[in-house]
């Protein structure tokens, strides 16, 4: 008497389907190296984003007219671009033209450009959220304005928007999945590419979807265990 097994008949597909797509192809390869360069198109873009949008920030309740001017006209536009059309302007308006052809430099630049407006704001509002007795506080104690800013101000501004600039870093991951449109191979092109190839869609999409949820997942429990630990530190 046969026994059949209740799935098993759908395993055995499911199997053969995953077999086919990702690896008799060496499509799991294909998958690796978009995944590698969506990590690193969003990791050096998030530097870039940090760096500009901490400095435009400044700008911005510095008082000097001349760069509180720079800093929201250059919020405005970018916040009012959407970001796949930045990125092709950069590619094929601004940096293609004067000879950078690397794409994956292009992207890094593109979302660190557009990651810099947001993360502009997200500081602007912790910096103004700090109480204004902590910097008359420190200057009372003999201490520059840039040095109460820097001392202060900013630790306490970072601990405040932890959680939104955590956010915007996800957001930016998912943000890279554009880069396809000026043809960078990062983890939504790879997938799409192996959709190509194979005839099937729904094994390689939604390998990509769950690589895409699992990185955000563990963002998100990165940086919550490093909020408590900055919680920690300040009742200690």
């Amino acid at each position: 008497m046969v026994h059949i097994v209740p799935g098993a008949g759908f395993l055995s597909g499911l199997w053969e389907s995953i077999y086919k797509t990702l690896i008799s192809t060496e499509g799991w390869k294909v998958i690796l190296q978009g995944l590698g360069t969506t990590l690193l198109i969003a990791l050096f873009a998030v530097v870039i984003g940090t760096v500009l949008g901490c400095l435009l920030a400044l700008c911005k309740i510095s008082g000097i007219g001349i760069l509180k001017g720079i800093a929201n006209v250059y919020t405005t536009v970018i916040r009012g671009i959407p970001v796949v059309t930045q990125l092709m302007i950069f590619a094929f308006v601004i940096l293609g033209p004067v000879g950078v052809t690397n794409k994956v430099l292009i992207a890094i630049i593109g979302f660190g450009v557009n990651s810099g407006a947001y993360v502009c704001e997200i500081f602007r509002a912790g910096i103004q959220g700090v109480d204004r007795g902590q910097t008359e506080a420190g200057r009372s104690l003999g201490l520059s304005r840039g040095q109460t800013m820097w001392k202060i101000v900013l630790p306490q501004a970072v601990k405040a928007v932890l959680p939104t600039y955590t956010s915007e870093f996800i957001a930016l991951i998912k943000e890279t999945s554009v880069a396809g449109y000026i043809a960078v191979t990062e983890l939504t092109k790879a997938g799409d590419m192996i959709r190509n190839a194979t005839y099937n869609a729904w094994i390689p999409l939604l390998t990509v979807a769950a690589i895409y949820l699992l990185m955000t997942l563990g963002l998100t429990k990165l940086f919550g265990v490093f909020e408590r630990r900055l919680a920690r530190s300040d009742r200690g």
